[in-house]
């Protein structure tokens, strides 16, 4: 069933892509697309600027909450049936908005975006302010402005009447920033929607570098790992004795040794060290990432605790990695002992065939517009997002929000200039889409 529908989906991609080969020019509908989009712009700003001034820090339950709000009037009055799903209370996440058109008969479209930012009600990063061309605020770039441009687009699409044949799901995840445990709740919503979906579209941000537009039609998947390695504590002048070993420090070196010439080398594929804490006296807080270590020169370390990041571009790739480092750690030195723990959170986007003959079709969206064409983004240019729980199961591309920089930092920006661009390309993405459908 799923090769089936796979098989219908890539052949409405395929014939929208031939439909607009060598098109120059929008047809009548689309003109009136991109001309309600322009003269719709200076809403969409105010929107942003709305949203941006709720802080919705991961961890502010009651302003994602809020901002979630906001958007829901937007989706109810789009005429989309909306709902709030709350989680369990031991999560300590807001929950999600999810919103629902499942008349039609066009391809399925899933949208995503996300409420919350990194930025917390207590750090000094909290409003929206315009210098020309530039919008500055927290989550103005990831993804206020995606979370716009999703809704502007619907709305392009309503006011020239071209909505009511395209079945379409919004969902707004409230834990984008930081996913709450277990990832089989938090993201259950997104991995049914990818189900139901023959098409996902994720909203981050967008790319443009070297005076070009790219297409995302993959991203690489987050992992952490938990390494504890032991060794035996005695006097400094008995190390590297046979009845003593050379400690727990000198062996998390040998390990992290061998994982950078082993496990090392394949495109793509990635590993972080973010903390290492050794000594005599180690806590380690891994939610907070942070703790306190305690050791003496003439003392034999006997415990060191990592945390660190795997990131890859397919299952697989991920499953050899794993493979390596579970055992060179298992090959441990006398005195020693060691354990790894790989807790998976972001699976991969794969760069799917159906991703990319979807970014032909933007691509030609994009020349039509005056833009050029879109070059396929190297993967190892984006960390991992929602949009990954749904592209299993659908054709996905992502990056289709406005263009930014500084996101996660108080410096982050928006270029106000490229949101109705951002708006135009999602709208005849869409009705492309669906005009395919309806003459295949």
């Amino acid at each position: 069933m799923k090769h089936s529908r796979i098989s219908r989906v890539a052949g409405l991609i395929l014939f929208a892509v031939a439909a607009c080969a060598g098109a120059s020019e929008l047809d009548p509908v689309e003109q009136q697309i991109a001309d309600w989009v322009d003269d719709n712009a200076g809403t969409a700003m105010e929107l942003i600027e709305r949203s941006v001034n709720i802080n919705s820090g991961t961890s502010n339950l009651a302003g994602v909450r809020e901002v979630g709000a906001l958007y829901r009037e937007e989706l109810d009055a789009l005429g989309l049936e909306t709902e709030w799903v709350d989680m369990p209370e031991e999560m300590q996440r807001a929950g999600h908005l999810i919103g629902r058109k499942t008349s039609g008969t066009a391809a399925k479209v899933l949208l995503i975006g996300h409420l919350d930012t990194v930025f917390e009600s207590d750090e000094g990063f909290q409003s929206f302010r315009r210098e020309g061309n530039l919008a500055h605020g927290p989550g103005v770039d990831d993804m206020k402005s995606g979370n716009a441009v999703i809704i502007y687009a619907l709305k392009a699409l309503r006011e020239n009447g071209v909505l009511d044949d395209i079945p379409v799901t919004v969902i707004l995840t409230g834990d984008e920033e930081n996913a709450g445990s277990p990832l089989s709740v938090s993201k259950r919503d997104l991995v049914e929607a990818g189900k139901w979906a023959d098409v996902a579209l994720g909203f981050e941000d967008g790319t443009n570098y070297d005076g070009k537009d790219w297409a995302t039609i993959a991203r690489r998947s987050s992992s952490n790992w938990y390494l504890e390695v032991s060794g035996k504590q005695a006097h400094s002048s008995q190390i590297f004795n046979d009845d003593i070993g050379h400690g727990a420090i000198f062996e998390a070196a040998r390990i992290l040794h061998q994982f950078n010439t082993e496990v090392r080398g394949e495109e793509y594929l990635t590993f972080n060290v973010g903390t290492i804490q050794g000594g005599t006296d180690v806590t380690y807080a891994f939610e907070e990432n942070r703790g306190t270590t305690f050791g003496k020169t003439n003392v034999v370390p006997n415990k060191v605790i990592m945390h660190g990041d795997l990131r890859g571009l397919s299952r697989e790739q991920i499953e050899r990695a794993e493979a390596k480092m579970r055992a060179i750690v298992a090959d441990v030195s006398p005195h020693t002992s060691a354990t790894i723990e790989i807790e998976h959170r972001y699976p991969p986007m794969a760069p799917s065939a159906g991703n990319k003959r979807l970014a032909s079709l933007l691509s030609q969206i994009n020349e039509d517009l005056g833009r050029g064409p879109m070059p396929l983004l190297d993967p190892s240019r984006r960390g991992a997002a929602d949009i990954s729980f749904a592209a299993p199961y659908a054709d996905s591309l992502a990056g289709l929000g406005a263009l930014g920089k500084g996101a996660h930092t108080p410096n982050e920006s928006l270029q106000i200039d490229s949101v109705p661009v951002a708006i135009k390309r999602a709208a005849l993405l869409l009705y492309r889409l669906s005009k395919s459908d309806s003459a295949h």
